[in-house]
């Protein structure tokens, strides 16, 4: 089988140390397996992804000497192929209407933490569709809502599947099976009335699309290929293998973040560094 991996950032912010560390990890390992390396914009958020920011990414890797296929699929080219998608949860049942706000959630959640799931970032919101009358009257008045996963008609759809739901996670010590827990994220948004899908689905989809094999990317999305897994089977999309890597920190122990503006590639090239240091010190030889 032909090895095809993807780097995949949002153009939401300058490339720091920890995207180019992302970014080599996938690219030395498609080389390595003679495979093919993809470059994908992932710039749903129409509100905080920026041009400015997408020409970055494309210097930024270009100065580190990566190479990767054309044309760049970038999402927000392709809402059409998401809402197909979301389409075929909403014929499936497994999705609904949530008309509560955060704030709302939030509350419900202090309210009842016993109807919540403990998720990798705290407690989860489980709910369920409206009334259709009262669903109605809110999408009448123009109320916002974000299309939410239920766990549960997904378990009762999957029936002794849901059970057997794994993915396979690649270490340094060889392939394991690892049992895949869903509902960790509650019932997840997939979309939303004023953007028609989600990092997960959008994600989920071009991956699929694009052939690829392996997922390689930071250790911080582990969990997220417990929900990717659920979404694979309901769609009837391809498994890929996973390799989560660990996370590139600072000298105090802290992730590099957008906000690190010292620490992006472009700050760094501006005041001298040279890529071969940027390599010496993410650990990697020349591309």
């Amino acid at each position: 089988m032909e090895f095809v991996t993807r780097f995949a950032p949002s153009p939401t912010g300058l490339l720091h140390l920890g995207h180019a560390f992302s970014a080599l990890t996938a690219y030395e390992a498609a080389k390595q397996a003679d495979g093919r390396f993809l470059l994908r914009i992932e710039d749903i958020d129409r509100t905080r992804c920026k041009p400015e920011f997408e020409e970055a990414i494309y210097e930024d890797l270009r100065w580190l000497g990566l190479e990767w296929e054309t044309p760049v699929r970038r999402q927000s080219d392709h809402f059409d192929e998401y809402a197909v998608a979301l389409a075929t949860l909403q014929e499936k049942g497994v999705v609904y209407r949530c008309f509560k706000t955060r704030k709302e959630i939030l509350d419900e959640i202090a309210r009842a933490p016993h109807l919540s799931r403990e998720g990798p970032e705290g407690p989860q919101y489980v709910g369920k569709a409206l009334p259709p009358d009262e669903e109605r009257a809110l999408i009448d008045e123009g109320a916002p809502y974000a299309w939410r996963l239920s766990m549960a008609a997904a378990k009762d759809r999957l029936g002794g599947e849901w059970e057997r739901l794994s993915f396979t996670e690649e270490t340094a010590e060889g392939l394991r099976t690892v049992k895949a827990t869903p509902d960790i994220f509650g019932d997840a948004v997939v979309a939303r009335k004023d953007n028609g899908t989600s990092y997960h689905l959008a994600s989920v989809h071009d991956d699929a699309l694009q052939g690829v094999t392996h997922v390689i990317r930071g250790e911080d999305l582990y969990h997220a290929a417990h929900l990717h897994r659920l979404l694979q089977v309901l769609l009837a999309l391809p498994e890929p293998v996973y390799r989560h890597h660990r996370l590139l920190t600072d000298e105090t122990g802290r992730r590099f973040a957008k906000r690190d503006k010292a620490a992006t590639l472009k700050a760094m090239r501006e005041n001298g560094v040279k890529k071969d240091d940027i390599f010496t010190r993410l650990g990697f030889s020349r591309v």
